[in-house]
Formats: C-alpha cells, sequence, structure tokens
C-alpha cells in the first residue's frame, strides 16, 4: 500500500510538471512573438505545429509505452518534454520558433499518454476511480506557471531563462520521481503480436472526447470575447468568464472522482455532458453580464469529469493496450481542443457568437445520449469495488 501511494503521488508529480511547462510556454507567447518578429496570423499557423507534434508524439508513445512499460518511459518522456520546451524560448525568427513548437509538442505528446497510462495502472491498482484527481493537478500545475511566469517577467528575465530554469527542474524531477512509478511491464506483454483490430468502442470514446474537448477549446477562447463583444463587459470583467470556467473545472476535477465511483462512469459522462451543454446554452443565450458568468461556470464544472472518465475507461478497455488506446483518445481530444477555437472563429462570418455556440451545446448533448459506451462489466465491477 506505501508503494502504491507513493506511486500515486508520482503521478500527481508528472500531471503537475507536464501542466507547468506547458503553462510556461503559454504566458511566454507574447514575449516570443515579439522577439521572433511575427504578427498574430503567423503565430497562429506555428501553433498548429505544436498541436501536430503532440498528436505524432502521442501516437508514438502509446505504442512504445505498452512495448517497453510505463516505468521506463514516463521518467524519459518527463526529461524530453522539460528539455525541449526550452527551445521556444531559443527561437529567433519564424523558422526556428515552428521547429522548437513541433519538437516540443512531440515531447508533450509522449509525456501526456505515458503518465495518463500509469494513471490507469495506478487506478487499477486502487480498483476505484482515482483519474480526475490526476487531471485536477495538471491545472494547478497551469495555474503555477502563470504565477512563476508573471514574476520572473516582471524581473525582465528572458524566456530562454526562465524556461531553460523550468527544464532543468523538470529533468531532475523527472528523473528522481522515476523511482515511485509502478513497473507494469509483466501485465503489458501480453499484447498479442502482429497487427491488431481496434474495438468500435475505443474510437467512439476517442470522438467522444473529441466533441467534450473540443467544447473546453470554445469556453477557454472564446468565453472572454463573448462577454466583450455580445454582452460589452468591460475588459476586467471579461475576463472572469474563463476564470470562472476554469475554476470551476479545476474543482470539479477534484471531487469528479468521488461521484464517480458513487454513481458511476456513464453517469458521469452523461450528465456532466448535460450539464456542460446547459451552461454554454445559458451563457451563450443570456442578456445579462452575470447570468453568462454563472452559464460558463456551470459549464466548467459540468465538463470537469468527463475527459479522465473517457481516458480511464480507454485504458482499461484492452489489456497489454492501455496506452495505444489512451493515445487514440487523447489524440482525437487534443484535436478538437484545437479545432473548437478555429470552428467557432469559422462561424462567426455567417452568425453571431453567441449563436455559434451552439455547436458545442449540440454536440454536448450528442455526448450525454452517448455515455453508454463506458458501460461494460469492467468498468462496472471496478467501480462497485
Amino acid at each position: 500500500m506505501n508503494a502504491l501511494k507513493a506511486a500515486r503521488v508520482a503521478t500527481f508529480t508528472y500531471f503537475t510538471l507536464n501542466g507547468f511547462l506547458l503553462g510556461l510556454w503559454l504566458v511566454h507567447i507574447p514575449t516570443v512573438e515579439q522577439r521572433t518578429g511575427i504578427d498574430h496570423a503567423e503565430l497562429g499557423r506555428l501553433l498548429l505545429l505544436l498541436g501536430l507534434g503532440a498528436f505524432v508524439g502521442m501516437r508514438i508513445g502509446g505504442k512504445v509505452t505498452d512495448r517497453a512499460g510505463v516505468k521506463l518511459v514516463v521518467p524519459i518522456a518527463g526529461v524530453v518534454c522539460s528539455v525541449t520546451a526550452l527551445t521556444p524560448g531559443l527561437a529567433v525568427d519564424q523558422w526556428t520558433l515552428g521547429a522548437a513548437l513541433l519538437v516540443f509538442g512531440i515531447g508533450n505528446g509522449l509525456m501526456d499518454v505515458s503518465m495518463n497510462a500509469h494513471a490507469v495502472v495506478v487506478e487499477r491498482h486502487y480498483q476505484r476511480p482515482v483519474m480526475s484527481a490526476f487531471h485536477a493537478t495538471w491545472s494547478l500545475g497551469g495555474v503555477a506557471a502563470a504565477l512563476t511566469g508573471a514574476r520572473t517577467l516582471s524581473w525582465e528575465l528572458s524566456p530562454a531563462t526562465t524556461l531553460g530554469a523550468a527544464a532543468a527542474l523538470g529533468v531532475v524531477v523527472s528523473l528522481v520521481t522515476a523511482r515511485a512509478l509502478l513497473n507494469e511491464k509483466e501485465e503489458q506483454h501480453a499484447q498479442p503480436t502482429g497487427k491488431r483490430r481496434v474495438p468500435r468502442r475505443i474510437w467512439i470514446m476517442a470522438v467522444l472526447a473529441g466533441f467534450v474537448m473540443l467544447s473546453e477549446g470554445a469556453a477557454n477562447d472564446w468565453s472572454v470575447l463573448h462577454l466583450q463583444d455580445v454582452l460589452g463587459a468591460s475588459p476586467e470583467i471579461a475576463a472572469l468568464a474563463y476564470g470562472a470556467f476554469a475554476t470551476t473545472m479545476t474543482t470539479g476535477r477534484l471531487l469528479a472522482d468521488r461521484i464517480a465511483a458513487r454513481i458511476g462512469p456513464v453517469a458521469v459522462l452523461r450528465w456532466g455532458s448535460a450539464i456542460g451543454a446547459a451552461g454554454i446554452a445559458t451563457a451563450a443565450l443570456s442578456p445579462w453580464i452575470w447570468l453568462a458568468l454563472l452559464g460558463w461556470a456551470i459549464a466548467g464544472a459540468g465538463l470537469s469529469g468527463t475527459v479522465p472518465q473517457l481516458f480511464s475507461a480507454a485504458g482499461h478497455a484492452e489489456a497489454g493496450a492501455a496506452a495505444a488506446n489512451v493515445s487514440r483518445v487523447a489524440g482525437l481530444g487534443y484535436l478538437g481542443v484545437l479545432a473548437g477555437p478555429a470552428v467557432i472563429g469559422w462561424m462567426t462570418h455567417f452568425v453571431p457568437l453567441n449563436i455559434a455556440f451552439l455547436l458545442p451545446v449540440a454536440i454536448c448533448v450528442v455526448a450525454a445520449f452517448s455515455a453508454g459506451v463506458l458501460r461494460t462489466d469492467s468498468v462496472q465491477e471496478r467501480v462497485a469495488a
């Protein structure tokens, strides 16, 4: 039990580190943009390379983790992600920044899949839901990055200095924490050789992850502009829209494991998606700022536990293929995060912004009606335990 608790703490550590590294890059985007001499449009195109790299890293990481085992791959992925996090801070033009974002994306994807695969292993041993709390600490890592970045920027430290220090810290943390990881290679070697057919329910989970994370991406990128442009809120008030969504999202993930243990993952996905749809619809159709803020807060609370349930179910679906299945679900989910803001932006050429939010409302409803895909005997037994 002590070893299991240590492994859980180690998983928390890797999730926090990953959120911290990614968040520290996000904080430095304006500074790096100015240093490299690119405009917003060019930055938007280069950020696609970050997403592409993450998708590639997830697909590679899934196969490698299942074959080599989480105890070996997780710390290596942590080191790779930490080192590549420095590269955007060294960029001097659009070409070097593009290359930096691509390799950082690959490192982030490798770490994302491998640490989620280890989270599945920990959850299997606990025999109760623990996945959502790991995702909550990822968000807390982002908060720590925002506070750290604000302080270092006030000291006028260069991005290379701050990101370099974070990279060094990440390498040390990744290697030191590796001792507490569980070694599940013995279970994973049972994976059959040759090409196997991926169960249809895995792809359904992946699509649902894309739907839910598209809604998250739309809220993250457009909620502030919604309050400003549609409801006429001041910039400082409009910023509370993202704050409300992010706060309830993090809080909800800290509570979602207990809720999932009580009512089951199917209910969490179904009711969470439904509440998310209701919250976004409330924000989109509200004529009042206060009600829109309440709507975004409700949306964050509802969506908070949905993605962890999908990741967990994918990881438990097949013996010996946990990481590969997580990579499929996480990969399409990540594409949803990237596609959400872009799709909403494209729709605003034809309809007002608040009406465009009805798209994530609709796909959240689809996710709610499709939640039964999580219903398997293994999942039910695990939750009942």
